[in-house]
């Protein structure tokens, strides 16, 4: 199955608009982090050149630095366990663990 068809599978599975990212958008990720499970993600409203996307392996760091910017199309290269996800739209959150994984909303990621 292609990124394509399994995001689009994702999308339906859970009821949600089909919203990929473009390539050329960023995203905000914590690179360090990624060997360490559950793999995270969350994703705001897109804005200045960025998807909205942010992911994280194990627990959230509040860390200034614990993100950094990655362009879309290099995620396959550091984390290709998130890409059926990425489709999600904004306000989708998803979780990824050995024993499955689960999508759901959170509103509070679309507030301004």
């Amino acid at each position: 199955m292609s990124v394509d068809e399994d995001q689009r599978r994702i999308c339906e599975k859970h009821r949600k608009a089909f919203d990929p990212p473009s390539t050329s958008e960023k995203l905000g990720i914590a690179l360090s982090t990624l060997h360490l499970v559950p793999l995270n993600g969350l994703r705001h409203r897109p804005e200045n050149g960025t998807c909205g996307w942010y992911i994280w392996g194990g627990d959230l760091s509040d860390r200034a630095d614990f993100f950094e910017p990655l362009h879309a199309d290099h995620l396959a290269e550091h984390c290709p366990a998130v890409l059926p996800y990425l489709a999600l739209p904004p306000g989708c959150r998803f979780l990824v663990a050995a024993d499955g994984d689960d999508v759901w909303e959170d509103p509070s990621l679309l507030e301004v």
